[in-house]
This record gives structure tokens, C-alpha cells and sequence, in this order.
């Protein structure tokens, strides 16, 4: 997969994709080094610095601090279109079990305030390392474009803080408005082919957090209880009936609880419960239903149950729907298979994951085009699709992902080239 199956790039900058070669042990040891350092959301301040070192050592006119630890590089050359490049930067709260020799062993606290191991379990050491390439090529070669190139290193993708924070650090009043806002993630895809939707890509996904009350008790006189356990145990197993009896079968929805906490001794009953959920939808009506009726479902519960008082409920985290403007999603496309070819640039159904880069085209009310890069060993993924083996193919912020190097490294750089190619032509 080193060489594309058709080229409709003039040869100057056939040349510039030719260079990716020469580059790749030095994007390796990028890699490697970023792998093993991960940073959580809104603490990423080591790698913003990797960022804003190469982007400076490249010629960029460097923008650190933007939106905390975000890093925005802006090159200039000539008259011509704007256009905005981003790679998150974040790593998860996750403990690595890949095995890799360059595995991470970071430790940190999270943004609850627990002991956490770090992960990069969803590839955005791949992001980083993409556009640092994507940046040096188009800057060793400015004759071959005309226009801007926004270099756009955030922060904080993973709890849909970072996108926002950099916007109201004032980035639209502070940079030029782009011609159009690009973007890609790796997924488990056959490495070297790149997916693409038009239009709604991604899910919207709203995070909660519920306080629910009872009223504590020796675990031997629950009588005198009002167990915020089972009041807890009992809406989440109601919480199951939103999506099978409240969305309709042309829809979809998903609840998820992923942190239920109660009491630390076992006679004890204690007198609060916490739970944390997720909530991802493709249409804006049918996320308002699936919120109104998760928050009729806790408070109803803890109704019947006789807590002393109403739930709590606060935000986590918010991601809108990541929507792929159609003529802009075609050009870059055509841009891409014309590296590529059509038979490694294929169509893919909308993903029920979620993103905060929408919100820089919505800002700016500029096009967006988000598309993903397979990262999973072709004989891995076809045994996982046949149905043989599901488990054999770790996914996204699984503690065994683990994207194959190569040739995941090569076909994030090339993509990101040519659609920034497309638009600079």
C-alpha cells in the first residue's frame, strides 16, 4: 500500500507525497514518544509543547495557551483559502494492557479527582503525529500552494471541553475564518483504507451526572433505611426500557450508566448513590425525548423509593452532532481517491461515537469534513467481521487498542495532504 493506485496531482506535488517516505522513521519515534507519554483532557501541556516546538522549527507563527493547552499554527503564504487542520490531543483514563514495548505506564488525576493510569486508547497520538507531518511537508514545500494553513492542536476531544474552551479563549475573533475545517480519527477499519459519510457522521452524546438521596442505616436494620442502592440498582435496569420501548425501530439511541458508586462498608447502608451515563442520538427530536424520559425514569424512582429529596443532576459533557457538509465532503473525497483511488476510499455508515470538531466550522459557519483512517490489521478485522472471533479486535478506548504502525502512520499523513492539497489548489 505504499503507492497510490492513481494520482490526479500535478507532479510537483506528487513529489511532496514522495518525501512521506524518507519521513517515517521520524514520525515513528514521534509516535513512540507520544504513545508513551499520555496526557488527560485539559493537561496535555507537554504535548501542546512538542506541537508548538515543531510548528515553530516549521515556520509557523505559533499560538500556545489557546483555550488552556490548546496550540494553534498559522502559515501564511500568499493570497488564497484558509484552511483549518485539527488533531486532538488528549489521552484516556485508562491502564494500557497491549503489551507493546512502548506501552504508557502514566499515572494522573482525572477530572473527578480519582488516581487514574493514561492510555492513548482512542489514537490521537496518531492525530498528533499526522498533522506535525502534514505541517513540515507543506512548509518545505510552499511552491507547490497558495493560501493559509491553520494548524489546530486541541485539547480535551475526549470530555467535549476542548473545541469549546478554545473558542472562548476568543479563536474566532483572534484567527482568520477558514475556507473549510478538516479533520480525520483512526477507527477500527482495515489499515490503509479511508471512510468517509456524508452528512450526519457522528452521534450527539449528552453526559450526566445524578446525585440520588436516601437515608443511611446499619445494614442490619434496613427498615430504618431508605437504601440508595436499590434505588440506584432499580433505575438502572429502568433505564433499559428507554431505547427498547420509548425509540422507534427507524431510530436509535443508546443509555449507557457507566459509573454507578455507593457506600464503602458492607453493614453499612449508606445515604447517597452516584451514577454517571451516556446518552448518544442521530436526530435533535429524538434526543430531547431520551433526555426528558432518562429524567423522568431517575426522578421516579427515587419517588417510589421515598428519598428525602429530588435527584441531583448535572452536566458532564456535551458533544453536538459532527455533520459533513455535502459539496465540501465531495471535493475532499474526490481530492482523496485521486491519491488513493476509489478502492481504498470507500463509504461507511455513520458512527455511534462523538466529536467536538464540528463546533469549529459551526463557529465560524465554514464547511466541515471529517473522515477516518483504518488502523486495524486487515486478517484482524476481516476474522472480527465474520463473526468468528469479535473479541480479536479491540475497538476505541479499549485498554487493548492498539492501531498497527504501519501502514496506519503512512495513509494518515497522505490523507491529510491531499485534502489539504484539494483546497489550497
Amino acid at each position: 500500500m505504499n503507492a497510490p493506485s492513481r494520482t490526479t496531482f500535478a507532479p510537483q506535488k506528487a513529489a511532496v507525497f514522495a518525501k512521506i517516505e524518507a519521513m517515517l522513521p521520524e514520525l515513528e519515534k514521534i509516535y513512540i514518544d507520544l504513545h508513551s507519554h499520555p496526557e488527560l483532557s485539559m493537561q496535555e501541556i507537554r504535548t501542546a509543547g512538542i506541537a508548538a516546538a515543531w510548528l515553530d522549527k516549521h515556520g509557523f507563527e505559533v499560538h500556545p495557551g489557546v483555550g488552556k493547552t490548546g496550540v494553534v499554527g498559522l502559515l501564511k503564504n500568499g493570497d488564497g483559502p484558509v484552511i483549518l487542520l485539527r488533531a486532538d490531543m488528549d489521552g484516556l483514563p485508562v491502564k494500557e494492557k497491549t503489551d507493546l514495548p512502548y506501552a504508557s505506564a502514566q499515572t494522573g488525576t482525572d477530572r473527578f479527582g480519582q488516581s487514574v493510569s493514561i492510555m492513548h486508547a482512542c489514537g490521537h497520538d496518531f492525530h498528533v503525529t499526522w498533522l506535525m507531518a502534514v505541517c513540515k511537508l507543506l512548509s518545505e514545500a510552499r511552491d507547490t500552494w497558495k493560501g493559509t494553513v491553520m494548524a489546530v492542536f486541541q485539547p480535551a476531544e475526549e470530555t467535549g471541553a476542548g473545541a469549546r474552551a478554545m473558542l472562548e479563549d476568543g479563536m474566532v475573533k483572534r484567527f482568520p475564518k477558514p475556507t473549510v475545517s478538516l479533520g480525520q480519527h483512526v477507527i477500527p477499519l482495515p489499515a490503509g483504507r479511508i471512510g468517509y459519510k456524508s452528512g450526519v457522521a457522528m452521534s450527539a452524546a449528552d453526559s450526566w451526572e445524578v446525585k440520588l438521596f436516601g437515608r443511611g442505616a446499619h445494614g442490619s436494620k434496613p427498615q430504618n433505611s431508605i437504601d440508595p442502592v436499590v434505588m440506584a440498582s432499580a433505575t438502572v435496569m429502568r433505564l433499559q426500557t428507554v431505547v427498547s420501548r420509548e425509540v422507534a425501530m427507524a431510530d436509535s439511541a443508546v443509555v449507557t450508566v457507566g459509573t454507578i458508586q455507593s457506600g464503602f462498608n458492607e453493614n453499612v447502608i449508606p445515604d447517597e448513590a452516584l451514577l454517571r451515563l451516556n446518552i448518544r442520538t442521530f436526530k435533535e427530536n429524538v434526543r430531547q425525548r431520551v433526555l426528558a424520559s432518562v429524567k423522568r425514569i431517575i426522578e421516579a424512582e427515587a419517588q417510589a423509593s421515598g428519598a428525602p429529596k429530588p435527584p441531583e443532576f448535572s452536566v458532564i459533557s456535551q458533544f453536538p452532532l459532527t455533520f459533513n457538509d455535502e459539496a465540501a465532503t465531495a471535493r475532499t473525497v474526490d481530492g482523496m481517491k485521486g491519491w488513493f483511488g476509489g478502492d481504498r476510499v470507500v463509504a461507511v455508515e455513520a458512527a455511534s461515537g462523538s466529536e467536538d470538531f464540528g463546533l469549529f466550522g459551526t463557529a465560524w459557519n465554514v464547511p466541515s469534513v471529517f473522515w477516518v483512517i483504518g488502523g486495524t490489521d486487515p486478517e484482524v478485522f476481516a476474522k472480527a467481521m465474520s463473526g468468528d472471533d469479535p473479541g480479536a479486535m479491540p475497538v476505541n478506548h479499549s485498554p487493548f487498542y492498539a492501531p498497527v504502525l504501519h501502514p496506519t502512520l503512512r495513509t494518515g499523513v497522505e490523507a491529510m495532504l491531499a485534502a489539504a492539497y484539494t483546497w489550497l489548489d
